[in-house]
């Protein structure tokens, strides 16, 4: 992994507040934050332990989606939407593993993610692997840049984790994804992880608080409701909606406060 402090810096990365991207990193063990970043992480640890069991849980969510994905449902093409900074197990390699002719569009509009991209990209086919610097609520946009990559015509699996948690306007959440599922043909897949203050994640109600007054960009919680309103009109894999730790995960694995859910477009 880059050491951010010997990485180019683009003009727009701010190095004096934290910033969600980094804080994660931070969270999974990574390096590619800043003293900021750890200093902010640290405290929400501190006012919600489980939040690095999150960061974790979601993680090993997106590797068992992705295997899912690539192997019973036959997807051969990704739309990885807030991608988030390069770490152990990312779409392409996991989708890879199983089938290697997998194509992968990563999005993201962090300018730490931008830096870095080229770790992600490093190792896999031209034109294989490719990643858009865009915003999640330009889904118009993102469309059009995957197109030279993705074939629309054919089934693609759009993944959404923890990113929606960052449009705080519920109307324009569900616009992302219905405009992001409209584009796509029938056997395209959905995939979200969102967090939520139910399966136990009430203590986090003054972590987001304390994030939102000292991070970027700010965050909320949906419930199980609102969660399942971003599915309607598809069809939900088993096991359905539940903790993200619990989607096909190891028997007897601790519940954390994170909806999972993959759906499949009729």
């Amino acid at each position: 992994m880059t050491d951010p402090r010997t990485t180019p810096v683009p003009d727009r990365i701010r190095s004096d507040v934290a910033h969600n991207a980094r804080v994660w990193n931070h969270w999974l063990g990574g390096t590619d934050n800043h003293p900021v970043d750890r200093e902010v992480g640290d405290r929400v640890t501190a006012m919600y332990p489980s939040i690095g069991e999150v960061a974790c849980a979601d993680r090993a969510f997106l590797e068992r989606a992705v295997r899912y994905l690539a192997g019973e449902a036959g997807i051969r093409q990704f739309l990885d939407i807030g991608t988030g900074l390069p770490s152990a197990g990312n779409t392409h390699e996991v989708a890879r593993r199983t089938a290697p002719d997998c194509r992968v569009v990563y999005v993201d509009n962090d300018p730490t993610v931008l830096a870095l991209a080229r770790t992600l990209l490093a190792g896999s086919p031209r034109g294989a692997t490719e990643y858009v610097d865009a915003d999640a609520r330009d889904p118009e946009r993102i469309l059009r840049a995957a197109q030279p990559t993705l074939d629309l015509g054919r089934p693609v699996a759009v993944m959404l984790l923890g990113i929606l948690n960052f449009v705080l306007d519920p109307d324009e959440a569900r616009r992302i994804v219905r405009t992001l599922m409209d584009a796509l043909p029938s056997g395209s897949h959905l995939v979200l992880t969102h967090p939520t203050l139910e399966l136990g994640g009430e203590g986090n109600e003054a972590a987001m608080r304390f994030w939102n007054e000292n991070a970027t960009p700010p965050i909320t919680a949906r419930t199980r409701a609102e969660f399942a309103a971003f599915l309607t009109g598809l069809d939900l894999v088993d096991p359905g909606i539940v903790s993200c730790a619990h989607w096909r995960g190891e028997s007897g694995a601790a519940q954390v406060a994170q909806f999972g859910a993959v759906a499949r477009k009729p």
